[in-house]
């Protein structure tokens, strides 16, 4: 079965991020659609420990150590980008000020609930750092995922078994298989992968799904 690398799969949701949106990419696989944000499209990528105006990743050893994100690796700041204390940072997502953030997840339900702190498991590290406020606070949330666990687990669900970060938050899903609207009516399919049939990826999804195509294929 051909999967979007994870690579791919950041250049397929810069595609999707507008000019002049004002976005957060979590920490993990997200961050990597830094690096595909066109040149000619000005968006303002934020993150939660006080930075505005992000750029991609520096080339080696033009590393500032000054210079990171929440994740802890290394940023650029892009002309104009700015820093600031913790607090307002919170404050801007908490405000409804973030009309895109990008999170990864174990799992997300048909329903749009997101889990992506926790497994539950009784030594896990709780990891919810500032994921709970986005996911209430942006105006759009998008989830950036594998489509099955390595155990071959699907991570869209009917119903999420792991804690809640947000309930019903999630508005569109990118996998290494398909992009998946969440709507009133239930997932949406609006991509799949080349060579994978809708069928194939109903098989394996243990939601019902539709499918209304509005874009190529990836």
């Amino acid at each position: 079965m051909k999967k979007l690398t994870r690579d791919e799969m950041a250049q397929r949701v810069a595609r999707d991020i507008p000019e002049g949106a004002y976005v957060n990419l979590g920490i993990g696989l997200p961050t990597r659609i830094a690096n595909y944000l066109p040149a000619d499209k000005e968006i303002f990528l934020h993150s939660e420990n006080g930075l505005l105006g992000m750029g991609p990743r520096p080339a080696p050893g033009e590393e500032d150590p000054e210079l990171i994100n929440a994740g802890k690796e290394y940023v650029t700041l892009l002309t104009g980008g700015c820093f600031f204390h913790h607090g307002d940072s919170f404050a801007m997502m908490r405000g409804g000020h973030l009309d895109i953030c990008v999170l990864g997840a174990y799992q997300v339900s048909a329903q749009g609930d997101l889990a992506n702190w926790s497994t539950g498991a009784p030594d896990a590290i709780p990891a919810v750092g500032g994921a709970m406020d986005l996911a209430i606070g942006a105006r759009q949330v998008f989830v950036m995922m594998d489509h099955l666990t390595r155990d071959g687990e699907c991570k869209l669900v009917e119903t999420c078994s792991y804690p809640l970060t947000g309930i019903g938050c999630v508005s569109r899903i990118y996998t290494d298989l398909a992009v998946i609207d969440i709507t009133d009516e239930g997932p949406v399919v609006r991509e799949i992968v080349n060579g994978l049939s809708f069928e194939e990826l109903q098989r394996i999804t243990p939601v019902k799904l539709a499918f209304e195509q509005l874009a190529e294929s990836a």
